[in-house]
């Protein structure tokens, strides 16, 4: 059943629009250029005790300057885990870290932005997400980009629903939020008022946690391809 009397779509990015590269070999690869040789399963270790405190901080990175102190600490984090080797674990961690788009999603971009309506994605992410989204190639198909850190709170709290409102210069009423996540997304988007559609998509994430995959509200729609949001939105 399409949706109607919608002028813009908010839409979440990791798990939506864009994936991460397994980060692990991609890691062990990055340390073996600078000498250091890990195997495998100390690898994974780094890059989760990473994600597990980065996931806890990110909201830190609201700036240029907090980011690059959140990413030094991050570094610390990973390097300890993976025994505090002598070389550079911030720029093999960088290095690392490789973000996708999903086939789907610069096709969906497309044919909701040439039908007129606003685009702003809105994700639990840093400040760097504007710079994600371009090197994937999906940040000239988006009106704004709105994130948890610059909101100053992750979802499902409101404020990050509400900062990509105002960059979508809509009512609520008028919008409707695109994530993968029950709770956050459908739950947090709900709250604020949003009609929600929830993308089920099959395939592990490397930064889920037990509260991405808890219960939420009652979705008004449940997509498992964002090739399915356009005749969604737009046949209303």
């Amino acid at each position: 059943m399409a949706l109607g009397g919608i002028t813009a779509v908010l839409i979440d990015s990791f798990g939506t629009l864009v994936a991460m590269e397994p980060p692990g070999p991609r890691l062990r690869d990055e340390l073996a250029r600078r000498g250091f040789e890990v195997s495998p399963e100390v690898a994974e270790a780094g890059f989760r005790a990473e994600i597990a405190y980065y996931l806890e901080h990110h909201v830190e990175g609201r700036d240029q300057a907090s980011l690059d102190e959140l990413r030094d600490r991050c570094a610390r984090v990973m390097s300890e885990a993976l025994g505090n080797p002598a070389v550079d674990v911030r720029a093999a961690m960088l290095s690392a870290i490789h973000f996708e788009p999903f086939p789907d999603a610069a096709g969906a971009l497309g044919r909701l932005r040439a039908a007129g309506l606003r685009l702003v994605v809105a994700s639990n992410w840093d400040c760097s997400l504007g710079e994600v989204l371009r090197e994937a190639g999906l940040r000239h198909l988006v009106d704004g980009v709105a994130t948890s850190a610059e909101a100053g709170a992750p979802k499902p709290d409101r404020r990050l629903f509400d900062a990509a409102l105002e960059l979508a210069g809509v009512a609520a009423d008028r919008a409707v939020y695109v994530g993968d996540s029950p709770a956050n997304d459908v739950g947090g988007a709900t709250a604020a008022g949003i009609r929600a559609v929830l993308l089920r998509r099959h395939g592990p994430r490397p930064d889920r946690v037990p509260a991405d995959s808890a219960p939420g509200p009652e979705p008004a729609a449940t997509i498992a391809t964002l090739d399915e949001l356009p005749p969604l939105v737009l046949d209303g």
